[in-house]
């Protein structure tokens, strides 16, 4: 089986947590490969993603490792049942940067889903004039027609809500994020006129921090919190100016599980939050 050049997030996770597994057993990499007839730099392979691993090899692992959380096992092997092609997003590998497949896959499996936004709308409430406005507005600038495509991609990764059953998400959104003018005045009352519709999507909760909140001071980068099968799967993708990337550890999601956590704390309640957004509007509009 050749090796993948750029396996998918999903496919690096499966590899990451076949590693802490193997970690927490203290096993070594030798002994795993000793297990399966294979050599070390195979098994590297595999705990990086770059080649495949079947169902029943990984029970044999799992089984190697005293590892008895069944759960846990059986989304593993979910996750190496997976073939490219299946998904929507699909279409888009090689056409758009890695993270952007990425991060349509990772909500597409996600149980839950939530959201901190310090500056702008989260992507999958943004409208297409706001969502181009992003994307045009890039230094350096990119061509229209790379442009259009990613506006196409971010416009259909709203296909999670219109599941049979969709999964929930919490959006916090900083006050400041609603205030931006990006595209001019028209473009951004049609944004907040969407943001209001989708705070009433029924698994949508919409939060707001405002200005005057003095205790929440770490709003200051785009957060993604997607809850997993398993605890053991949540992921946080982290959103800058130099691409995305995926954090996985323990201590890091309980990290970002306490921040979303504070972030709540410092919100208004949804029902403020959707008043607050509508006097936003209406300001501008004036």
């Amino acid at each position: 089986m050749p090796a993948r050049d750029v396996p998918t997030a999903r496919q690096v996770r499966l590899g990451t947590e076949l590693r802490k597994m193997r970690d927490r057993a203290g096993k070594t990499a030798r002994e795993a490969a000793g297990l399966l007839g294979n050599d070390q730099a195979k098994i590297s392979h595999m705990e990086s993603g770059r080649i495949g691993i079947s169902e029943e090899r990984i029970r044999r692992l799992a089984a190697f490792y005293s590892c008895d959380d069944e759960t846990l096992i059986d989304a593993l092997c979910a996750i190496a049942k997976e073939q490219r092609g299946q998904g929507w997003w699909d279409e888009y590998r090689g056409v758009l940067p890695p993270g952007f497949v990425d991060i349509a896959e990772l909500e597409h499996h996600a149980t839950y889903l939530r959201s901190l936004q310090a500056l702008t709308l989260p992507g999958l409430f943004q409208t297409e004039d706001y969502a181009r406005t992003i994307f045009a507005g890039g230094i350096p600038r990119m061509p229209e027609s790379e442009v259009a495509v990613r506006v196409e991609h971010r416009l259909r990764r709203r296909a999670i809500f219109q599941r049979v059953s969709p999964p929930s998400y919490e959006a916090i959104i900083h006050e400041a994020a609603l205030r931006m003018r990006f595209g001019g005045v028209q473009i951004t009352c049609a944004q907040l006129e969407h943001l209001l519709e989708v705070a009433h999507w029924p698994t949508v909760t919409v939060r707001v921090i405002p200005f005057t909140n003095e205790t929440f001071i770490e709003a200051t980068q785009t957060v993604l919190y997607a809850g997993g099968i398993v605890a053991e799967l949540d992921t946080v993708q982290i959103d800058s100016p130099f691409g995305g990337y995926f954090l996985d550890s323990p201590a890091q999601l309980d990290k970002y599980r306490a921040f979303f956590n504070a972030g709540e704390k410092a919100s208004l309640d949804p029902k403020k939050s959707i008043s607050f957004i509508r006097q936003i509007a209406r300001e501008l509009r004036d």
